[in-house]
């Protein structure tokens, strides 16, 4: 499954970790110095949404920001309870 929001299409974005060594000079060493760069992605906080598309309920990734913004309508509540099984008998 892609880690893209179906709503705003936000995904992995690039970025990089960089290592460092040294003690800073204002900690009273001789300054830091980068060592290393690497690569890494930054996710998007997707959620598990109930909501409803098109006219049906449906479950929907949808970043955390688009559901701030107020861009999903949530499925309603469940009014109805369940049917229960064949041969279940009341006490």
């Amino acid at each position: 499954m892609a880690r893209r929001c179906a709503l705003t299409g936000k995904g992995p974005r690039k970025g990089s970790i960089i290592w460092r060594s040294g003690k800073a000079k204002k900690l009273g060493g001789i300054g830091t110095h980068i060592t290393a760069i690497t690569k890494r992605r930054f996710f998007p906080n997707l959620q598990r949404v109930k909501a409803v598309v098109n006219g049906e309920v449906r479950y929907i990734r949808v970043a955390a920001s688009a559901l701030k913004k107020g861009l999903v309508v949530k499925a309603p509540k469940r009014t109805w309870k369940k049917a229960e099984p064949k041969g279940a008998t009341k006490p």
